[in-house]
């Protein structure tokens, strides 16, 4: 399936590579490139998914329940479902970065809404939805939750605010 590049301001991308089956189950594989150095998102945990970054070009760095990992060109991290993780680019120049997700889950779902609302304006400077119910919607794509809020907080706020924004055709 051929799906375009999502390409963001400043130039960073995630590109569609593979969906399919193998002998380990389910998987996605997306190419992440980008110049800008820092966080690439907050610290989140997945109950099922298991996500492995290979470096192919540059330096990131990883925070896996609470163990900092750096990562480098021809190196990969593994994140395990339940781990709390965050990463940032510490490439000085480009980081290129294959992203593996076992199951899939709504990854590429998520990846083109948080695109199209970048697009549209409807993010703030750190790439969070503007609007509440599109806030809803990219939590629940995430499949997975934020570090720190109690769980019933967000399921309760997030997985509400996703609701309403099905009821008023918000979904992607």
């Amino acid at each position: 399936m051929e799906k375009s590049p999502l390409v963001h301001e400043g130039g960073r991308s995630v590109t569609f590579l593979k969906q399919g089956v193998d002998e380990k189950g389910a998987y996605l594989l997306v190419e992440h490139r980008m110049m800008q150095q820092g966080a690439v998102n907050g610290p989140h945990w997945h109950p099922v998914l298991q996500e492995t970054f290979t470096v192919k070009e540059g330096q990131m760095r990883f925070v896996i329940d609470g163990e900092e990992k750096f990562v480098e060109a021809g190196e990969q991290v593994t994140i395990e479902p339940k781990q709390v993780h965050q990463f940032w680019n510490m490439s000085e120049e480009r980081l290129v970065a294959i992203h593996e997700v076992r199951p899939p889950g709504n990854h590429w779902a998520m990846f083109e809404l948080l695109h199209k609302l970048e697009v549209e304006g409807k993010v703030n400077q750190k790439g969070i939805p503007t609007n509440p119910l599109w806030v809803g919607v990219a939590w629940e794509l995430m499949d997975g939750y934020i570090k720190g809020p109690p769980l019933l907080v967000q399921k309760v706020v997030f997985g509400g605010l996703a609701k309403l924004a099905k009821i008023f055709g918000y979904y992607r």
